[in-house]
């Protein structure tokens, strides 16, 4: 079970740092993935960070505004979003992965452990 905090609400072109844990052990050998859920909307993957390498991914909608890293001393994942909109505004969850690397990361099927999520409301 994976552990999200973080969120909350935030003014728009804000920042927000969200922080991924799992309850039993380390993230250090998962590749994790950031997935936003809008309401009456599908869980859309947003970023991701491969545990083959380190490499890192993100939808259009975050480049530029959103980097995701590894905490090595905790052995978690941190997300940081700057220059919020309202468009941000869902429930986020992280998704561990035991595989190295996935090519369809953005799909939320094949994950391993899932987070319970987390709120961030943007206000405009």
């Amino acid at each position: 079970q994976l552990v999200e905090s973080g969120g909350g609400l935030v003014q728009t072109g804000g920042s927000v740092t969200l922080f991924c844990a799992a309850d039993e052990f380390r993230l250090d050998y998962y590749s994790v993935g950031w997935f936003r859920q809008a309401p009456g909307k599908e869980r859309e993957g947003v970023s991701y960070i491969s545990s083959r390498d380190g490499s890192t991914y993100y939808t259009d909608s975050v480049k530029g505004r959103l980097t995701i890293a590894r905490d090595n001393d905790k052995g978690t994942v941190t997300r940081q979003m700057n220059d919020l909109t309202p468009e941000d505004t869902g429930t986020y969850y992280c998704g561990a992965d035991f595989y190295p690397f996935a090519e369809k990361w953005w799909q939320p099927h094949g994950y391993d452990y899932w987070g319970q999520g987390i709120q961030v409301t943007v206000s405009s």
